[in-house]
């Protein structure tokens, strides 16, 4: 007979081989020409190759230096296809909501077309190949959930900005209006009657423009692109997602409801442990005795493309100023750059906002800067373009850790005012470690989160018992518009049959009149 030990330790190993997953084939598709979109997606296939999975990406992007167990399906005509929209991405600012939304989804659609057109991308889809998993970046393109009825695999979404209408649909996860703002507007969750009001009617609108401008070209798209696209598109919505991660956290957004499927793992591409920078921009930081600011407009935006009038208002601002600055600037040369400006095309940001030094971080707005910038206890400005960057920075604004500055409204006295409120004002950086805080304290790192959930659909074979019934329901019996129905109908039936009943039994004024012409 074995020693006690040894059982206990028999035990505990065949706990763990039974919850564990042997290697897997997974397929992530992250289409976006977005790089912090990628690098988001990026994070989640390396620690799934890393754990043992065998990983196939399809992305714009791919990696430098081979990685054991992932390999690359390059979309580089992705880029090319999108890059005059992103020449002339400026532009939105002078857009109103409507243009804005609809601008956005043919930008969705010039991305899922050119990657379902992509010589690679048709090559795999002929291909007897097989997979366990296909993990797909959800960004305006529906058609691409073909992937997982084609190689008849379970689906985990992923969302690189939160919880949307683009995600939210696909498990079922309820977004109240009252206090859910829609990610076009900049509200918060505290709205007044008219920002409820406006949030509805966006809602709604949102709506119309996905089944009248953005379903008829996904179906089109997915047709076309899958040798047997059954069942229908939007059976496919209802079915396909086991999962769907977010990039997002409570303790950096607002507390929502959600259902089951649907996981926070907002941060989950920070590092952690932040890796060494190069020399020279260490030095740079290192001897930056009045601090740091960090200036990038993010992936898309490019600082080179500001009019000359901006560009200059901003140089004028940093020339005064005592701190040093980073700037992503896409050109080798900044004319009239002052002495305290380093520019660079591509900074590691991430690494850069973990420098002690750094003290204000100047940015478009994006999630995944907010997100990093909170990791670091960093405030922010806001320079908010598109999308949910209006969103993102009215929750600075809220949360007391940022401000917003319009596009338009860059000039000197402007620029200069914000930047020195925040480095003036302890209370922006107090408030952005106070959020550090409590975005750090968590059980386990959202990457491990993320893991493990992708291994727990594996596990369960889609995890079809954690779908919920709402998926099931029609509109009207989704918010019990036929019960309202009867509970409202009944009663008014009753009370109109009754009254007519009364009306019957109770004498008229004309009998009334006729019986006393009777008795006189």
């Amino acid at each position: 007979m074995k020693p006690m030990w040894q059982l206990v330790c028999l035990a505990v190993l065949a706990t763990v081989l039974s919850d564990s997953v042997q290697s897997a084939k997974i397929l992530g598709v992250f289409p976006t020409s977005s790089r912090s979109h990628y690098i988001v997606g990026s994070a989640l296939m390396k620690a799934l190759a890393k754990k043992g999975h065998q990983v196939t990406v399809i992305s714009p992007f791919p990696q430098k230096k081979p990685l054991e167990n992932y390999r690359d399906i390059t979309t580089i005509e992705v880029l090319e296809a999108v890059k005059p929209t992103l020449d002339n991405i400026l532009s939105f600012v002078q857009k109103g909501i409507y243009e804005s939304i609809k601008e956005t989804y043919k930008f969705g659609h010039l991305i899922t077309n050119s990657t379902m057109n992509d010589p690679a991308v048709v090559k795999l889809i002929d291909s007897n190949e097989k997979f366990d998993l296909v993990v797909l970046e959800m960004f305006m393109n529906d058609a691409m959930l073909g992937f997982a009825h084609h190689f008849k695999t379970p689906c985990v979404a992923m969302s690189t900005f939160g919880a949307s209408k683009w995600t939210s649909d696909l498990v079922g996860n309820p977004s109240p209006p009252s206090y859910v703002p829609n990610p076009f507007l900049s509200f918060t969750d505290h709205m007044s009657f008219g920002e409820r009001l406006v949030n509805t009617l966006m809602s709604a609108m949102d709506n119309l423009i996905v089944s009248i401008m953005d379903d008829p070209v996904q179906v089109e798209i997915y047709q076309k692109s899958f040798p047997d696209p059954k069942p229908a598109l939007h059976e496919l919505k209802k079915n396909a997602v086991s999962v769907v991660l977010l990039n997002n956290h409570f303790s950096i957004s607002y507390p929502r409801p959600y259902v089951t499927g649907m996981i926070e793992v907002g941060g989950m591409h920070v590092n952690r442990v932040p890796n060494p920078l190069p020399a020279n921009i260490k030095a740079f930081m290192d001897n930056a005795t009045d601090g740091v600011i960090y200036f990038s407009m993010g992936s898309n935006i490019k600082s080179k493309d500001l009019p000359i009038e901006k560009r200059d208002a901003i140089l004028q601002v940093f020339l005064k100023l005592k701190q040093k600055v980073l700037w992503k600037w896409e050109d080798e040369n900044l004319p009239s750059k002052p002495a305290n400006v380093l520019i660079q095309s591509w900074w590691p940001q991430d690494d850069i906002l973990a420098h002690p030094n750094v003290r204000l971080f100047i940015t478009h707005g994006g999630l995944l800067s907010t997100i990093e910038s909170l990791y670091h206890g960093v405030p922010v400005i806001g320079i908010p373009v598109f999308g949910d960057q209006h969103l993102n920075m009215a929750k600075a604004e809220r949360g007391g850790y940022g401000l917003a500055v319009g596009y338009k409204e860059i000039g000197e006295e402007r620029l200069s005012l914000a930047i020195n409120t925040v480095l003036n004002d302890p209370k922006f950086t107090e408030n952005a470690k106070t959020i550090s805080k409590r975005y750090r304290d968590q059980p386990q790192t959202p990457l491990e989160l993320a893991v493990f959930w992708v291994e727990y659909v594996i596990r369960h074979n889609g995890a079809p018992h954690i779908r919920t019934a709402s998926m099931d329901l029609s509109f009207m019996q989704y918010h019990n518009l036929d019960v309202l129905g009867v509970l409202l109908g009944v009663p008014i039936l009753v009370i109109y049959l009754l009254s007519r009943l009364i009306a019957r039994v109770k004498p008229s004024k004309s009998d009334k009149m006729n019986d006393r012409k009777k008795r006189n």
